[in-house]
């Protein structure tokens, strides 16, 4: 297992204020984190922050961040199926609403987004998730800081 964990971001979808968490956050714990998506996100390059872009295209980013990782990493994702695969390698997961993602709970996620996904495509209107709100960034940043003081 390597002794230098970095944190990984899904950052397709991440939005603004949860990538200023991630920063001010990597650059306080000094860990490398690297912000993977498929356009250019404007992250302000520093010492522990950088950003990855990849080709466009299905799961590229997901790809990428897999093939990365290691046991022990981060990976910050919304990304189920990207999730079961990082966790596999003995990474850890967190989602944008704080929430940890684990062997023990990742099947289970991966069966409901697989019914809802059955469920939209054959016409239901599933809706999707609420808006984050305050309390969704304020669960997340102490999910992150609770990684942060493992290392």
């Amino acid at each position: 297992m390597s002794q230098n964990r970095r944190i990984w971001v899904d950052a397709d979808a991440c939005p603004r204020p949860m990538r200023d968490i991630i920063i001010k956050a990597a650059q306080r714990a000094k860990i490398t984190t690297t912000f993977v998506a498929n356009h250019n996100l404007g992250i302000p390059r520093s010492e522990w922050v950088s950003a990855v872009q990849v080709s466009s295209g299905f799961d590229v980013a997901d790809d990428y961040i897999v093939e990365q990782c290691e046991p022990g990493d981060l990976v910050i994702s919304n990304d189920i199926p990207l999730a079961d695969e990082v966790i596999s390698k003995g990474a850890k997961v967190i989602n944008l609403r704080g929430e940890t993602l684990s062997a023990a709970n990742i099947k289970s996620r991966l069966n409901m987004r697989d019914f809802m996904e059955t469920m939209r495509s054959s016409g239901e209107h599933t809706g999707g998730p609420p808006p984050l709100s305050a309390r969704d960034r304020m669960t997340f940043a102490n999910a992150l800081d609770r990684f942060l003081a493992h290392l």
